[in-house]
């Protein structure tokens, strides 16, 4: 009988792209080999968290068990947030895991990996700007958005009582950052602000009882994207009463304002910070080469100079065909990188030759959502060479099916299909906006 130990990947990330890696190894090689660790018990299609933020889409539907996708998918889960590496062993360390009466219910662990696959994502970068840590709020993960989605719909309840015995008394609110993120928060709080009627309460008049500004550094939103997009969406969000605001550079979040580089105020009263990212800090711990945000340097095959650990997505540094430049942080990117991880780590499990050839990022283009029925974007035409710019209920629907193809991607066409039809069914028999 053989005693061989089987060849054990371990992922570390349960993101987008580490999620879909960790779903396509397991159903090919099975649990003993794939293992995938998270700090979260429920996985989450991070570009949705904007809209749990302004509560236009329930987390309690939304959210998939890691434990119940490690069934089905045929890998091993395992809970709990790293904490250490021993490279020379190749083990990493978990920290407990604590129940809600913080009651122990794993303890800290130690797993060994013969390839590490590093997938932790990034989190919001405020550059050191003061007052943002008291003042202003990230949407880094489900319990940040449903924190801000609670204070929102309390906040807009408070305003639209006060402004029953004060009128002229608005609730501002300031997105800073007018990126894919904030453009699409600041589409979705006019959902929600549209969605006050539910409430019951008389008098309600949310357009101008909300004041929405964006802030954004450089001179146009969305400045990755071509002008175009960036035009267009502008126009989109003035349109429906969103006050954008570019060339602005915060300098300082106060409790009741923020003043930007030239000693502009703008009055406060909820902030959300969605300026740039950084990869979580400990990274910068494994004594291997690091970048300003912490991102892990890696070569054109996505590894680093350790030959077991490799990563994908937010939380790494790849560069690009063009010259000095990085891959972007996109969920499309971390999408391509785990597909093409999952063929070199196959050849190790196997024990066969790992292919050498390099990480190729095909661009398809950009979506971003303005609302539930418009969106703009650009789409790359793969066999022409050209691109085409779409705005719209097309769009919008074109951007729906992303959030699809991630999860056919992790549960195949047949589960999605049958997931899709069911939260359809749910999210028409419940208002958009929920209070718990």
């Amino acid at each position: 009988m053989s005693t061989t130990q089987p060849y054990q990947v371990v992922i570390v990330g349960g993101g987008a792209g580490g999620l879909e890696l960790a779903a396509k190894l397991g159903r090919q090689f099975g649990r003993q080999h794939i293992f995938l660790v998270d700090k979260d018990s429920d996985h989450i299609w991070k570009p949705s968290l904007h809209e749990v933020a302004a509560g236009t889409l329930d987390i309690h539907r939304e959210g998939l068990s890691y434990f119940m996708l490690a069934r089905d998918c045929g890998f091993t889960f395992i809970q709990g947030e790293m904490t250490g590496i021993d490279r020379a062993r190749r083990t990493i360390t978990l920290a407990p895991v604590l129940g809600p009466d913080h009651d122990e219910v794993f303890p800290e662990r130690r797993l060994s990996y013969g390839t590490l696959v590093m997938a932790v994502g990034s989190k919001s970068n405020f550059f050191n700007t003061p007052g943002t840590h008291e003042h202003a709020l990230a949407l880094d993960s489900t319990h940040q958005a449903e924190r801000f989605r609670l204070k929102l719909l309390n906040e807009l309840i408070s305003v639209t009582r006060r402004a029953q015995r004060e009128p002229g008394a608005p609730l501002y609110i300031n997105i800073v950052g007018g990126g894919a993120t904030g453009v699409e928060l600041a589409a979705e709080l006019l959902e929600a602000r549209a969605d006050l009627s539910i409430y019951s309460i008389p008098g309600s008049s949310s357009d101008r009882e909300v004041c929405i500004t964006l802030l954004e550094g450089a001179d146009r939103i969305l400045s990755a994207l071509p002008p175009k997009l960036s035009a267009t969406a502008q126009s989109l969000l003035a349109q429906r009463g969103v006050a954008v605001r570019t060339s602005v550079r915060v300098s300082r979040v106060a409790a009741d304002y923020i003043e930007d580089a030239q000693g502009g105020q703008y009055p406060n009263d909820l902030c959300v910070w969605a300026a740039g990212i950084e990869a979580p800090a400990f990274l910068a711990q494994f004594g291997l080469p690091v970048n300003r945000i912490n991102q892990l340097v890696l070569d054109a095959c996505l590894a680093t100079p350790d030959p077991y650990i490799w990563a994908l997505g937010d939380c790494a540094q790849v560069p690009w065909d063009k010259e000095g430049q990085f891959l972007p942080a996109r969920a499309q990117v971390a999408h391509q990188q785990a597909s093409y991880l999952r063929k070199r780590l196959a050849a190790r499990i196997q024990g066969r030759p790992v292919d050498e050839a390099p990480f190729v990022y095909k661009d398809y283009g950009s979506l971003v959502s303005v609302g539930h029925s418009r969106g703009v974007g650009s789409l790359m035409g793969v066999l022409s060479g050209k691109s085409w710019f779409v705005e719209g209920l097309l769009a919008r629907i074109m951007y729906m099916s992303l959030h699809l193809m991630h999860y056919m991607a992790i549960l195949g066409f047949a589960r999605t299909a049958t997931l899709a039809l069911g939260r359809l069914l749910s999210k028409r028999a419940a208002p958009r906006v929920k209070l718990h």
